[in-house]
């Protein structure tokens, strides 16, 4: 696969990366060592760039991959992980920390979760509103110092936060969600990260797998798995955004390839400084991921996508009333 610059400063990584979270919560149950399995053939396959969290599992995801890059593996990645959304034991939300005490116990507990004795890209997961930026982000530059980090990212922070960010330290990567359905980073946050030179990191490219044309009644998913809630798969949004995913699937059709392709590979087609990173944890979706990267769109196509599918015509938000107050920041 070709490569992708993780921003003016940053290294190389593959054009997609791998979001690791449902490995570990929010999509229903998983198997560890096929989590692990699935990594190691990502990694075979050419996939450089894995995304983690220490809040996923509440450690756990962190501890999986960290158990899938031994054996010789590490040297071959980037791996990615946050800190910010504090949980206790149990799960339950505690509220957002960028106090830089807070900042610095996080980093050491992911690197002994991990298992690594540095974090390539460490992201602020969420901002914190009652800490100032500028103190965050210094902290975090003490960690690169000390060599415990060596590039800062932020994720769903605002253009003002993110030039706030980066006059303390270079922010190498935003993470964002952003697929043909949630394009809230377009405009002035995607403008200000190119301006900076920063990478736009993409999650949830396929809409919660509900771009991928298989998601039709999110009902029947298990009980622990949050898209039975969410507001966009419920109710009538459900119904009315199934008809717009139906437009999309006649155009991959068309095409010949899935609709999962096509909205990936529409993620890809706006820009080299935009690498999605669409989870899985099944490896025949992994390698229908990896085909999106030789996938050309023409200009026709893009059209008839954005005909499709715009922001408007999408109902519902991508998180209920709390998670959507933690954005933009």
């Amino acid at each position: 696969m070709k490569q992708r610059s993780l921003g003016k400063r940053g290294p190389a990584v593959s054009p997609i990366g791998l979001g690791c979270m449902g490995m570990s919560e929010f999509y229903g149950s998983s198997d560890d060592q096929a989590s692990v399995n699935l990594i190691r053939t990502a990694i075979d396959l050419g996939i450089t760039f894995f995304d983690t969290a220490d809040m996923y599992g509440v450690g756990h995801n962190e501890m999986l991959v960290g158990q899938a890059l031994r054996g010789g593996l590490r040297d071959k990645v980037i791996v990615a992980t946050k800190f910010a959304n504090m949980r206790r034991i149990d799960g339950a939300f505690l509220g957002v920390s960028g106090k830089p005490e807070y900042v610095k116990s996080a980093c050491d507990m992911s690197l002994k979760r991990l298992g690594l004795d540095h974090i390539d890209l460490y992201y602020q997961h969420r901002v914190d509103p009652d800490t100032p930026i500028e103190e965050t982000v210094g902290a975090m530059a003490e960690l690169v110092k000390a060599g415990k980090v060596r590039y800062l990212g932020l994720s769903e922070a605002g253009a003002a936060t993110i030039r706030r960010a980066h006059k303390v330290h270079p922010i190498t990567a935003l993470q964002t969600e952003y697929s043909l359905w949630s394009r809230d980073g377009e405009g002035e946050i995607l403008e200000t990260c190119r301006e900076l030179g920063i990478a736009f990191v993409a999650y949830s490219p396929l809409g919660r797998g509900f771009l991928t044309g298989t998601l039709r009644e999110p009902e029947k998913l298990e009980a622990r798995d949050f898209r039975r809630v969410n507001p966009r798969m419920s109710g009538a949004n459900l119904t009315h955004n199934l008809a717009l995913v139906e437009e999309i699937d006649k155009i991959a059709k068309k095409k010949g390839i899935t609709t999962a392709q096509l909205a990936l590979a529409w993620v890809l087609s706006r820009g080299a400084d935009i690498i999605p990173i669409p989870g899985t944890r099944r490896e025949r979706y992994l390698r229908d991921n990896i085909g999106a990267t030789e996938v050309s769109l023409s200009p026709d196509e893009l059209a008839a996508l954005d005909h499709a599918i715009s922001p408007e015509s999408v109902h519902g938000t991508r998180y209920d009333e709390a998670g959507m107050k933690r954005l933009g920041i």
